[in-house]
């Protein structure tokens, strides 16, 4: 089989250099091949789970051999060294069988030889499509059989098959096979990346023991670069843009059939010999050279009545005027004398209330106030006063949070102020001395705020007005030992807001 790669890789070889305008390419690339069995066996659809494709590699030699004068349609005849063949896993029951594991390593080798006719679309001035397809020779070069037992017991056999027997017969391989394969992907310059597919038509191995089929299948991607350029066989083209010298206007320039095989290196439709500025797009009224931009704002100097000053075309290449210059241009500009913001329309933020706090730091923007409270109106000290008096007199059973009933009409009071005045807030503070644990004494200082809460709630204070929180003793007012001073601690505090 070797004997045969040379001959047909020498073939090969002496079929381009006949031709000096030929190309001759290295190729190589990774693949996945499958034997697509099929068989009378009863429990084939079991078994065939266990098969799975070998991972191989190819490589080798092909030729571009132009057929059309525009060499886009060529022949390519390929010599390719192939890995093909399949592996076997099955795990078996231990139960039935003595073996655990059984693997087969199916692995044979083949000497290829693809005859594709393949189609070139231009995608650009380097770039091709290619596509292509046709029957394909293949002969077995080698293989390499191995068989793994493993059984339950631990143990572990091997047989391995260095020269598998070829020829006809029951468990023969066979020294040939053929059938159809494709290729699609992209050409740029001298490299090649394409898919490839192929699939045999014959059967490659007779199995001694059932009836079957079995047949080679792979899929891959292979890489190639050409040793020389694509040029159309048969003419004589020194600037290799497919027109012979010729028709050539410019023989030594590659351009296009649009003028006569001059270039255009611009794409301005003005061919180089005639542009003032070939490598710069322009009109032909200038030349083929681009008319002036002084200040880039996409207007010619021609057409832009401040050629040196940026601006848009609708105001003829000027900028618009922006007198306070705050970025608002006067169009736009519904303060255009006083500086403002984008976001107010270039005018300042605005005072809704006339306090002298704008509203974006105002927190009561309809209503007037004093920056020390935040742009809100300040709390009468008489109510602030009435409130703090009625939370020292709040009063719960011993160690609950139960509230006395003689502090509710306390709560009654609070809640008829805070009626009376709907724009006030009020947050309810628990307090606890540090006696016992921290952790109750945090619980029940919340406790007592959040039924205090609820009382009011309950009198028709909206629960949005009302803040419940339970610092349990970290807010000491007294950190004296005797009774009394550890009394102060225990409380609730009342604190108004209209924020």
């Amino acid at each position: 089989m070797k004997r045969i790669f040379t001959l047909l890789l020498a073939a090969l070889i002496i079929s381009t250099t006949t031709y000096s305008q030929l190309r001759i390419g290295i190729l190589g690339g990774g693949h996945q091949s499958d034997i697509l069995e099929k068989n009378d066996l009863p429990n084939w659809n079991t078994i065939s789970k266990n098969y799975s494709p070998r991972t191989g590699v190819h490589f080798g030699l092909n030729a571009d051999l132009p057929i059309s004068k525009s060499g886009n349609f060529v022949f390519q005849p390929n010599v390719l060294f192939y890995h093909k063949g399949r592996k076997y896993n099955e795990i078996m029951d231990t139960t039935i069988h003595d073996t655990l594991n059984w693997k087969r390593e199916e692995f044979l080798n083949y000497l290829d030889v693809p005859l594709n006719l393949v189609v070139k679309f231009k995608l650009g001035n380097k770039v091709k499509f290619i596509v292509g397809a046709g029957p394909y020779f293949s002969f077995f070069f080698d293989g390499y059989l191995k068989s793994e037992a493993i059984t339950k017991s631990g143990g572990y056999f091997v047989d391995e098959n260095l020269d598998p027997e070829v020829g006809k017969g029951p468990g023969k391989y066979s020294t040939y096979d053929y059938g159809v394969n494709g290729l699609a992907g992209f050409e740029i310059g001298r490299v090649t990346l394409t898919a490839n597919y192929s699939r045999g038509f014959n059967d490659i191995y007779e199995s001694p023991v059932y009836t079957g089929t079995f047949r080679h299948e792979v899929k891959g991607v292979t890489l190639g670069v050409y040793l020389g350029k694509s040029v159309a066989r048969g003419t004589n083209d020194r600037d290799k843009d497919g027109i012979t010298d010729k028709k050539d206007k410019c023989p030594d320039a590659a351009g296009s059939k649009a003028f006569g095989g001059c270039p255009d290196s611009d794409g301005d439709g003005i061919m180089d010999k005639e542009d003032g500025c070939p490598q710069v797009s322009g009109p032909a009224d200038n030349k083929g050279c681009p008319y002036p931009d002084k200040d880039g704002d996409g207007i010619l100097d021609k057409d832009d009545k401040c050629p040196d000053a940026r601006g848009p075309k609708d105001n003829n290449g000027c900028p618009y005027a922006d007198t306070d210059k705050d970025g608002v241009v006067d169009k736009d500009d519904k303060c255009p004398t006083v500086a403002g913001f984008g976001r107010y329309q270039g005018c300042p933020v605005p005072d809704t209330d006339g306090d002298g706090i704008n509203d974006e730091e105002d927190k009561c923007p309809s209503v007037k106030g004093s920056k020390a409270n935040g742009g809100c109106p300040e709390i009468k000290q008489e109510i602030v006063e009435k409130v703090n008096y009625a939370a020292k007199r709040i009063q719960f059973k011993f160690s609950q949070a139960v509230i006395t009933p003689e502090s509710l009409k306390t709560l009654n009071e609070v809640a008829d102020i805070l009626k009376a005045n709907p724009e006030l807030k009020l947050t309810i503070e628990g307090h606890t001395s540090n006696d016992g644990v921290y952790a109750s004494n945090k619980k029940l200082s919340q406790e007592r705020a959040n039924n205090v809460k609820a009382y009011l709630e309950s009198k028709g204070i909206a629960a949005s007005r009302l803040t419940a929180i339970g610092y349990g003793p970290d807010k000491l007012i007294s950190t004296g030992k005797t009774a009394a001073e550890k009394a102060k601690n225990r409380r609730v505090e009342m604190k108004l807001s209209n924020q």
